[in-house]
């Protein structure tokens, strides 16, 4: 799997991870292992038209596709959806005469989708949110080769 990245836009900086899911349209079960690589082939391709956009996983499930995409905060993930969907759909129906001949008229998927942000585990941003601005100064430095503690050094008192 691939680490989540840093991106930046123009005035925002943001770490945008989607789960997605849509199936076949009434669950045909024709996405098989010989139709993979036309549609990771129609990935590259949308990728290379939207480079903002990026698919780290997919899985071609019979009926139904699981993808991992990077999205930025400007991008809508309906319309990223949406766009994958038509392309895909002409792809398919273009590449393999069983398809085109299970669909005759309209597209090959679902209408819905699902959809899941991917973000940092929630307990530590919410830690984070909670103490932000309390916490940083450390009392103590831990090394984590040794297991020693190294002190703050004590302050002289003159008495």
């Amino acid at each position: 799997m691939v680490a989540m990245r840093i991106q930046k836009l123009r005035h925002s900086v943001y770490q945008h991870e989607y789960h997605i899911v849509f199936g076949t349209r009434r669950r045909r079960r024709f996405l098989k292992i010989y139709v993979k690589p036309e549609f990771e082939k129609v990935m590259l391709m949308f990728q290379k038209k939207y480079p903002t956009v990026r698919m780290l996983e997919s899985n071609l499930n019979n009926d139904h596709v699981h993808l991992l995409m990077e999205i930025p905060p400007d991008t809508n993930v309906a319309i990223v959806v949406k766009k994958i969907k038509w392309l895909t759909s002409v792809a398919f129906k273009k590449k393999f005469k069983f398809i085109r001949e299970m669909y005759l008229n309209g597209s090959i998927w679902g209408v819905g989708y699902f959809s899941s942000t991917i973000g940092l585990n929630e307990t530590t941003i919410t830690k984070y949110v909670k103490y932000q601005g309390q916490m940083d100064t450390p009392r103590q430095v831990r090394l984590g080769f040794s297991g020693n503690t190294i002190r703050k050094p004590r302050t002289m008192r003159s008495d």
